[in-house]
């Protein structure tokens, strides 16, 4: 994610064995949040599971946490012992969006074609600030583009588009236009459009939900993301 426009005015923003234990002290250090593994447990075996594939970007892969608290994971350990609970795939990377290219050169277009099949029932995209300063035209077709991808790949799956949240009341107008393009293009799909912005998702609680970088969820805004999303992809799945 990019420095948060609303902390911008306060930001601005040698045996073997050796050599094992100093690379094993610098992985500890390290506050990026990879994709977490692919699960093993109950929720992955269990025949009834809906599939969900979560398309996103640093919100959404516990980045300034870690990938077990990200919000898509605890979503799936708070439905597992659903008769139908949430298989999750999330294919969100760090620095991603419609058109922003993020880790592994991925975008939300790219997330989509690595992980969304015919058996998805649930496709998620949420975000991105990463968008901000793109042409309205560009991005708009872009997000088109990610929905019909994502339809043709899942004909059958819901389609749900979260847009990018604000931290204050006083959203940067880069950031609207960011999420007028996404819902006007979300309309013209025909697809569910969540506006975490009109709805103040985090505005008045940021200091408890955002991180010490001012940008990501703290442990507890992880959870309050799953407190909003949980019920949106059991609603979407029928579950």
């Amino acid at each position: 994610m990019k420095t948060p426009w609303w902390k911008a005015k306060q930001w601005r923003w040698a045996a073997p064995l050796a050599v094992v234990c100093v690379l094993a002290g610098l992985a500890t250090v390290s506050v990026r949040a990879d994709p977490a593994p692919p699960r093993t447990g109950a929720v992955a075996s269990n025949p009834n599971a809906t599939q969900v594939v979560i398309i996103g970007d640093s919100l959404s892969t516990g980045y300034g946490t870690s990938a077990e608290l990200a919000w898509p994971h605890l979503v799936e350990d708070g439905t597992a012992q659903r008769i139908r609970p949430l298989q999750i795939t999330n294919a969100a990377a760090n620095g991603s969006g419609y058109l922003s290219v993020g880790d592994g050169d991925r975008t939300f277009a790219s997330e989509i074609s690595e992980s969304v099949t015919a058996a998805t029932k649930v496709v998620l995209i949420f975000g991105s600030e990463n968008d901000m300063g793109s042409d309205n035209t560009e991005l708009k077709n872009a997000a088109a583009a990610a929905y019909a991808q994502a339809k043709a790949a899942a004909p059958a799956a819901a389609i749900i588009a979260v847009g990018p949240p604000s931290y204050t009341t006083t959203p940067d107008p880069e950031l609207l236009q960011v999420r007028d393009q996404d819902q006007a293009a979300a309309a013209e799909a025909g697809i569910t459009f969540i506006d975490p912005i009109q709805n103040q998702w985090f505005m008045g609680h940021a200091d408890q939900l955002i991180g010490p970088d001012g940008d990501h969820p703290s442990e507890e805004g992880q959870h309050y993301l799953q407190a909003k999303m949980e019920p949106l992809l059991l609603a979407a799945s029928g579950a």
